[in-house]
């Protein structure tokens, strides 16, 4: 496994949101092989601990996102220890659904939006980060359940359509004030089985120029 200095990302300071996921190791472990320092952000201990051992050299925080006082508090830490972040990816998430229009419940949609609002807090509280950054990224995933929503998943097309038109008005804002930077939607039916692939699509956002994958919705698939 590369090392912080070594890598297409040597020198880049890379914050995964919701990381504990099996997409948040597979992640955590291409970006520390591409060289980056990863902060892994979570809120169960036991699971970051976990993580740290199958990825080695990871730095993992305990951080309740979905409050925007603890984002601010985290970004302080981080930047006391680190300085600004490069690269942001919010894998925070979960499916819930069923039951038809009327069976959308309201716990299941307060679980949906404390999702979406877990990307609101980090995004307006690291997007100057972003901005200064020389090759700042900011990636999340979405659901092919935006351009065809069903009625017993509506509670989760709503949310995901949420956080996919605030990523691309990030996406807007990075164009205008820092067009070496990029906010980027990566779009999946299921995670499931493409956890690997997420990985190298994440790294290879800073193989390419910031320009050219601002604002883009970029399908992730198997391999053929």
């Amino acid at each position: 496994m590369g090392t912080a200095g070594e890598g297409v990302l040597a020198g880049r300071l890379v914050l995964i949101a919701g990381a504990t996921s099996a997409s948040g190791e597979a992640v955590a472990r291409a970006l520390a092989t591409a060289g980056a320092t990863v902060l892994a952000v979570g809120t169960r201990q036991e699971a970051l601990e976990a993580l740290a051992t199958a990825v080695p050299g990871v730095d993992t925080r305990v951080c309740d996102l979905a409050d925007r006082d603890a984002v601010a508090e985290l970004a302080m830490r981080i930047h006391l220890k680190f300085g600004r972040i490069d690269g942001l990816i919010h894998l925070v998430g979960g499916w819930r659904g069923g039951g038809g229009i009327a069976g959308q419940s309201d716990e299941d949609w307060e679980f949906l939006e404390r999702g979406f609002r877990t990307l609101r807090n980090t995004t307006r509280v690291f997007y100057d980060d972003l901005v200064a950054s020389p090759a700042g990224r900011l990636a999340i995933v979405s659901s092919t359940a935006v351009e065809a929503p069903y009625a017993g998943g509506a509670n989760y097309a709503a949310a995901k359509a949420a956080a996919d038109a605030w990523t691309r008005a990030v996406a807007q804002g990075l164009a205008k004030q820092a067009p070496q930077s990029a906010a980027v939607v990566f779009v999946v039916k299921t995670l499931a089985g493409l956890e690997e692939r997420l990985g190298e699509a994440v790294v290879g956002l800073w193989e390419v120029a910031g320009a050219d994958v601002n604002g883009v919705r970029v399908a992730v698939v198997g391999a053929e």
